[in-house]
């Protein structure tokens, strides 16, 4: 009796060890690390970081899926003005993205390498970057708004009546720009937790906004749709704010104080060099949807509308794992810096797994009840129906993008931004647009054509990436 009381204390007090050290563990992961993800055990080093990149994600899942629920409420052109216009706009998105890339290519391998301030330096020149470019997409995108809503097949009640979101949209880009580069400096220099806080601040912002200048709740306006694009740019604009405040401050791994302010056209040609392919892969990708949209805009408002609140929800559910996949290129950029392949290699194959185990699983509630989802958004029963049918196809791939992400990050992580670029050329321009068209116009599938184009594609590009990755040629890509 004694000898089974004493093995029972031992089992309850070996749980509750392990239960504080997991509750530490995850504290860390949330407040940031200050560990060398080069040394310490490489589960460890992935849940450091995976844990507040993809808690990160999840807020911006809440926010694009909040977002569309509110605009849902004044009809099927606000949605449909949505979605044609960041159809658009993910060119500037593509841009943002490539340099993303580029920069978490750059400070990562120079934080592997144990050289601080040159990945400070690194990072000011990104950010300059991206003041730039961000003011040259400014002043065109705001003059001929109406002219894109229109070359993308708008309405004529969207363009008279709607343009006014796409144009605010446009001339808020520098703030998406400098969220996505500052976010990147964090993510490659490791400080993983700040660049979650960074998006929960600006999204919480616009959530809360969203509704009140929408509305008009309180005091407030009501402004319809020009309210989103307003909360869209005021909570994007205060977390850029706290972003160079923490960067000037030198809190993190990365310290802009005491550098400079001065153009160094050196490291800018280098950051775009590998930015580059990040950013050529990106607008292959995006301007895809641009033609998917393009496409589906031959159906009517209903059948754009129906589309949008669909793949708002997917990205839902594929940005926390973009946020696993972040973890992984790095953890590429840094281990590589650290002339450990070996150890780069195997954090990939560790996410992936889990990327698909996850995804595996969410698919099969979005095939089973795909109108569940949709009814949350709307009552219109073509919507519900167009939705749903979007929905459900296009989760039968979870799986395959689980791995694929994972993989395209890992070449992303290295600093490899070209073989990406070729995979999103093959699989969206040369397999993707010319069979939704086929499939859509000359197969009569309609909008059903676009949706069995999107899987087929993206499940194509998985199984491309994944061969290349085993060649392992990434590991030889000097940054």
């Amino acid at each position: 009796m004694t000898e089974y009381y004493h093995k029972t204390t031992n089992k309850t007090e070996q749980a509750g060890n392990t239960f504080h050290r997991l509750k530490n563990f995850l504290w860390e992961a949330v407040s940031g690390s200050d560990r060398d993800f080069t040394q310490i055990p490489l589960s460890k080093a992935i849940f450091l970081l995976a844990i507040p990149m993809v808690l990160e994600m999840i807020m911006e899942s809440i926010f694009a899926v909040v977002d569309i629920f509110f605009v849902s409420k004044l009809g099927a052109d606000a949605v449909a003005t949505v979605g044609i216009t960041e159809s658009v706009l993910t060119l500037v998105y593509a841009i943002a993205f490539g340099f993303a890339m580029g920069t978490t290519a750059l400070v990562s391998r120079r934080i592997g390498e144990k050289r601080q301030r040159e990945a400070s330096a690194e990072g000011y020149q990104a950010i300059i970057t991206g003041v730039i470019v961000s003011l040259m997409i400014a002043v065109p995108g705001m003059v001929f708004a109406k002219d894109l809503l229109r070359a993308m097949g708008a309405s004529t009640e969207i363009v008279n009546n709607y343009s006014s979101y796409t144009t605010l949209m446009f001339g808020g880009n520098l703030v998406i720009m400098l969220l996505f580069i500052n976010n990147a400096i964090f993510r490659g220099a490791g400080d993983a937790a700040i660049a979650m806080r960074v998006l929960w601040l600006a999204n919480g912002l616009n959530l809360i906004l969203d509704p009140l200048l929408i509305f008009g709740w309180g005091p407030f306006p009501e402004m319809g749709i020009v309210g989103a694009a307003i909360a869209t740019n005021i909570g994007r604009g205060v977390a850029v704010v706290y972003q160079l405040y923490i960067l000037f401050r030198g809190s993190g791994r990365i310290n802009l104080n005491g550098l400079k302010f001065r153009i160094n056209w050196e490291k800018i040609m280098h950051l775009i060099n590998i930015s580059a392919g990040g950013i050529g892969q990106s607008l292959i990708a995006t301007t895809s949807w641009i033609f998917m949209i393009r496409i589906i805009s031959n159906f009517g408002s209903e059948a754009i509308a129906g589309y949008t609140i669909a793949i708002r929800i997917v990205i839902f559910l594929l940005l926390p794992s973009w946020g696993l996949s972040n973890a992984a290129a790095t953890l590429v950029g840094q281990n590589l810096g650290a002339n450990r392949a070996d150890r780069a290699e195997s954090s990939v194959w560790k996410v992936s797994f889990v990327n698909m185990i996850f995804l595996g699983l969410m698919s099969i509630l979005f095939i089973l009840f795909p109108e569940w989802f949709i009814r949350l958004f709307t009552n219109e029963v073509v919507l519900i129906r167009i939705g749903s049918e979007c929905l459900r196809i296009v989760s039968y791939g979870f799986v395959f993008y689980g791995l694929g992400m994972v993989m395209v990050q890992s070449f992303n992580g290295a600093g490899d931004t070209k073989m990406p670029t070729l995979f999103n050329f093959i699989a969206f321009w040369m397999v993707e647009i010319p069979l939704a068209w086929f499939l859509a116009m000359s197969l009569g599938l309609e909008q059903r054509g676009v949706f069995y184009a999107i899987i087929i594609a993206e499940s194509f590009m998985s199984l491309l990436a994944l061969y290349f990755f085993r060649l392992g040629k990434w590991k030889e890509q000097k940054v």
